[in-house]
């Protein structure tokens, strides 16, 4: 094994990535040391090196929540990770395991979770420390391409279905159809789920319709809130991905009666709320924050099985710059994943 490795670092908020030799993480007891394969580039990447959340990102940084890869050493303690094993370090690195939250299967709720890229050093970097308790197994027929976007983009719109619980054969809005939202709409028909996908580009409109939407809107042209009213007279879920504070308010909206809105986009600032509207039709507003482990499971089985299909184009580490740059001005089609092979 090598005593350095590359990988982009973050010195100082707002600025570019840097391209450095580092040296190889020494593992710990209860920890893994995980040769990276592919790693996806999420929007959140974007808020950790602007610094732009109310808690900041440590620094210096190496970002990335979706890297996969080998098992390639295995720290004192570990009985249920091999070296040889495939596996994903998520979002939610670790938890304190024994407060309420965890008890109860709310592991994303923890006061003392530290999250990958975030609190600790992540994957864009050829290896990358994991908590050997809250990596996720990729299964053997998913390729690490394939898997990497499911570690953040997939297991959070699958949770975020969830919480709208929509039934099968009832109808959900997916609010914006990027990187997330076209994940959502595979996740909402495996899930039995009649679709509506609502955005304002014509391109991520088409890619919805591809990959399964029943009903498509363009709410930059159409009257979004109607159309849903007057074709299916109300959904009974939305699911907003989207960074527009606007998509929110059109959210509530696009409810009947009874119905439940979640959240998942992170614009900044707050969005009107109908009171009356809220109140009378008995409507439920909801955030909903990545997945635990058990809907990383159930999310990657389903990709797994061929019924979700990341979107997604591949490059280089030394591009991030670039890539995050597209994100940034939105013109990044489905999901960027970093080959690191």
């Amino acid at each position: 094994m090598p005593s350095t490795m590359k990988a982009a670092v973050l010195h100082a908020y707002g600025q570019p990535l840097q391209i450095e030799q580092l040296p190889v993480p020494v593992v710990g007891p209860g920890q893994l040391l995980v040769k990276v394969a592919a790693c996806g580039v999420c929007h959140t990447d974007l808020h950790a090196i602007d610094g732009d959340w109310p808690v900041k990102a440590t620094l210096p940084l190496v970002p990335g929540h979706e890297g996969v890869g080998t098992v390639v050493a295995v720290g004192a303690g570990v009985t249920n990770i091999r070296e040889g094993d495939r596996v994903g370090v998520p979002w939610l690195y670790s938890a304190c395991g024994h407060c309420e939250y965890c008890y109860t299967g709310w592991e994303t709720l923890c006061h003392s979770q530290q999250n990958t890229g975030y609190s600790v050093q992540g994957s864009y970097a050829d290896y990358v420390l994991a908590d050997a308790n809250y990596v996720g197994k990729i299964p053997d027929s998913l390729s690490f391409l394939d898997a990497a976007p499911i570690l953040c983009a997939g297991v959070t719109v699958y949770k975020g279905l969830k919480e709208t619980e929509v039934r099968p054969g009832e109808w959900v809005v997916i609010s914006g159809i990027g990187g997330l939202g076209h994940l959502a709409v595979q996740y909402a028909k495996a899930m039995g789920m009649h679709v509506v996908a609502v955005d304002i580009s014509d391109d991520k409109l088409q890619l919805a319709k591809a990959v399964g939407a029943d009903l498509v809107i363009n709410a930059a042209e159409e009257d979004a809130v109607a159309i849903v009213h007057d074709q299916i007279d109300g959904a009974q879920g939305v699911l907003v991905t989207a960074v527009s504070r606007s998509a929110f308010a059109q959210g509530v909206a696009m409810l009947r009666r009874h119905g439940t809105l979640a959240l998942v986009g992170l614009p900044p600032g707050d969005f009107d709320l109908n009171i009356f509207d809220v109140t009378l039709n008995r409507k439920t507003i909801r955030g909903s924050i990545v997945g635990t482990r058990q809907d990383l499971v159930e999310s990657m089985a389903l990709a797994a099985e061929g019924k979700v299909k990341v979107h997604y184009h591949t490059e280089r580490l030394e591009a991030i710059n670039k890539v995050l740059n597209d994100l940034k001005a939105g013109r990044v089609d489905g999901r960027i994943v970093l080959d690191m092979q």
